[in-house]
């Protein structure tokens, strides 16, 4: 009989402390009944609370609004939509990593034996969990030729992540998924020579350098809550999938504008120099270094030639 009483006691305890604390996070206390308040026992009980997000759905943008179509892996293709430079904000600082460990980026975004590379990979073993690294809601959730089987997510300030070549997708279109939520295991299907993650970041069909947005390190941080995005950050031909090429940021409009005017200096042709080496060592493109010079990759270079390089 006791028993039950105190069962009931705490319940009522309980529901008159939630009540009361509805407006708070942070912590919930629960006095026990008198009748058994102890020397032996604890009088108050106090329990830290999970704070949650103050941004109700509501208030939330509706992401779905335009060009969403779950059967079509890019909706904007062929269609121009975007201004340069192009804003994007975030509202947290951080973003959650999209593999359970070590992020090992084994190809970046770039220009990659004659193709374009418009991601980066990250190493995996097959079958590792991949999670959505922002909140957001799923817009793509099917095989894709090239990517196999991806999962495409958009999240509320308009930018989406692919997650390609996964073994087994966990989720389905129109799904709201957290920072942090389970979405696929990696793996290699598609046109792949290897298990990895191959993560991809566009906006309105405009794929960005995801290095320019995220650091792939381990704190996971986010570069700026505010960035302005240029087209040398979402064009390939500007970037080598070996290296990152030098990172940077724009915080405003006027800063991003003023950079488009394009830094030129003259190099001149040393012994032993080919396209590749001279690319690597003034960190721009081999395919930036023909277009300036009306050449071709298979050009010969004569000592002594000088060559425009736009950085």
């Amino acid at each position: 009989m006791k028993t039950l009483l105190f069962a009931f006691s705490f319940f009522m305890s309980l529901t008159c402390v939630i009540a009361q604390n509805e407006s708070s996070s942070e912590t919930l206390k629960i006095t026990l009944p008198s009748t058994y308040k102890k020397a032996n026992l604890v009088k108050e009980i106090e329990i830290p609370l999970a704070s949650g997000s103050d941004t109700l759905l509501s208030d939330l943008p509706d992401i779905k609004a335009e060009y969403w179509d779950t059967t079509v892996y890019n909706p904007y293709k062929n269609i121009a939509v975007t201004e340069f430079p192009i804003n994007i904000t975030f509202s947290d600082s951080t973003y959650a990593s999209p593999v359970p460990h070590e992020k090992v980026i084994t190809s970046r975004y770039g220009w990659r034996r004659g193709r374009p590379h418009k991601g980066i990979d990250i190493d995996l073993v097959t079958g590792d969990s991949v999670v959505s690294i922002l909140d957001g809601v799923v817009r793509f959730a099917r095989y894709s030729r090239g990517h196999g089987k991806t999962v495409v997510v958009r999240h509320f300030n308009g930018l989406e992540t692919t997650y390609a070549h996964l073994s087994h997708i966990a989720v389905k279109a129109n799904d709201t998924l957290k920072k942090g939520q389970y979405l696929g295991k990696g793996g290699n299907t598609g046109r792949s020579t290897g298990s990895h993650l191959h993560l991809v970041t566009s906006y309105k069909g405009e794929y960005i350098h995801p290095e320019y947005l995220f650091n792939f390190d381990a704190t996971n941080t986010i570069r700026s809550k505010d960035l302005w995005v240029t087209h040398k950050w979402t064009r390939t031909t500007y970037h080598s999938s070996r290296g990152l090429a030098k990172l940077t940021l724009f915080n405003t409009k006027e800063e991003a504008l003023a950079s488009l005017e394009k830094q030129r200096k003259v190099y001149v042709v040393r012994k032993g120099d080919t396209l590749s080496r001279i690319s690597k060592r003034n960190r721009t493109s081999i395919a930036s270094i023909c277009r300036t010079n009306k050449i071709k990759r298979t050009s010969t270079l004569r000592i002594g030639q000088k060559l425009i390089l736009e950085l």
